[in-house]
């Protein structure tokens, strides 16, 4: 729920002492209602906004600069700043140093910290007044920015070298799938912007078969946060393209330009290793790009799980051991002394929490089961547990 202008005006005023209460409050799901009568107490018919704004940053610490104002929605959709900034930097490297970016659905200015930071102009506009003001609020010290309320239907300003977008994905509480439901609709936001190169943020889950620029999918510590939609003069020759962040902030690109060979047969017995590519990748449709440039190859064409004879640098996988029928998997389990599972599915039909209930593990060993199909066969990968991190001479670090 978002702030009326009048909620915004108090939780500036009253920052400080919202943060100081704060501190002190549990801010949990069994503590609600006590929260929020301490907050009450405190701050009359503004309690409900003070509790909200500790709830969304509490929400979104990692996602968000601190002691920025944001409410639950706008903190949920937020793109996280490393996210922000790879994509400031790509707009950047397309449209030169001097280039500025009309942000037509700016909400709490996420975005324009980022493009700033980049050295680029930045025009935000929403047409919520309660999200413009959070926005000149939390970019009141970022250089080349300027905010204001505006539909995003409407174009209100002339010669931006980019406009950017961010569709709310969710109403009612429920994830919008149909992109001609979004808010505003993708269509609708396309055609209001007729001749503009445009980069549109929108859940990764959609159908984006129909898009003739880039499809950029974003991971943040190997969960898949947003795709991004370019139009081809921001697409740089690629169709789609893996941005992967570490959690130390380093990022990893793949793209469909990388090496004709992944149209090539990769598919072959299990090396050494099982290995679940970043969901970045498979959502991009990048999974035999990503084989060929780790010189890795797939157990199966059309199932994106990979195998090698090393981990790539930086990356997880399982240490394999033996292959059996789905059917046999738990006697396999037994003899290998097996008493704790990570049970990964692909391409079959197994409910990870019943297969679990039905192994009845009593042994030692931690391990890990590849649930998948190979050919027309359901079977069941047996691995080591998860090891990950550099490779030196083809063993984990």
């Amino acid at each position: 729920m978002s702030y009326s202008l009048a909620e915004v005006a108090h939780l500036i005023t009253h920052d400080a002492e919202i943060t100081a209460v704060g501190r002190d409050l549990p801010l949990s799901r069994a503590s609600m209602l006590q929260d929020a009568t301490v907050l009450r107490e405190h701050f009359g018919d503004y309690g409900r906004a003070a509790a909200e704004l500790l709830n969304a940053r509490r929400s979104s610490v990692d996602k968000l600069p601190a002691g920025w104002l944001a409410c639950h929605d706008s903190a949920q959709q937020a793109t996280p700043l490393p996210v922000a900034k790879v994509r400031a930097a790509h707009l950047k490297a397309m449209l030169g140093d001097t280039a500025t970016a009309h942000d037509v659905t700016c909400s709490i200015g996420t975005e324009g910290q980022a493009l700033a930071e980049a050295g680029l102009g930045y025009l935000g506009s929403d047409l919520d007044p309660s999200r413009t003001r959070m926005a000149r609020h939390n970019l009141a010290e970022t250089p080349h920015t300027l905010i204001f309320q505006a539909d995003a239907l409407v174009p209100a300003t002339r010669g931006a070298d980019v406009i950017l977008a961010d569709p709310a994905r969710r109403e009612g509480g429920r994830r919008i799938t149909d992109p001609a439901k979004l808010i505003p609709p993708l269509p609708d936001l396309i055609d209001a912007w007729p001749g503009s190169e445009l980069a549109i943020k929108c859940a990764p889950g959609l159908d984006f078969s129909k898009w003739e620029g880039m499809v950029s999918l974003s991971s943040v510590a190997g969960a898949v946060k947003e795709a991004c939609l370019y139009t081809p003069g921001l697409s740089n020759g690629a169709r789609r393209e893996a941005i992967m962040i570490d959690r130390t902030g380093q990022v990893d690109r793949l793209d469909d330009r990388l090496d004709q060979r992944a149209g090539e047969d990769l598919a072959a017995a299990p090396g050494r290793f099982i290995i679940d590519p970043d969901g970045a990748v498979v959502r991009a449709g990048l999974v035999r790009h990503y084989a060929v440039r780790e010189r890795l190859w797939m157990l199966d064409e059309r199932i994106a799980y990979l195998t090698g004879d090393r981990l790539p640098e930086g990356r997880s996988g399982f240490e394999f051991i033996e292959q059996v029928p789905l059917k046999k998997l738990k006697g396999a389990l037994a003899a290998h002394d097996c008493g704790s599972l990570e049970i990964l599915v692909r391409g079959v039909d197994v409910d990870p929490d019943q297969l679990r209930k039905k192994l009845k593990l009593r042994g030692s060993k931690a391990m890990t089961v590849v649930c998948t199909r190979i050919g027309s066969l359901g079977v069941a990968l047996i691995c080591g547990p998860r090891v990950g991190g550099t490779t030196v001479e083809g063993k984990t670090a």
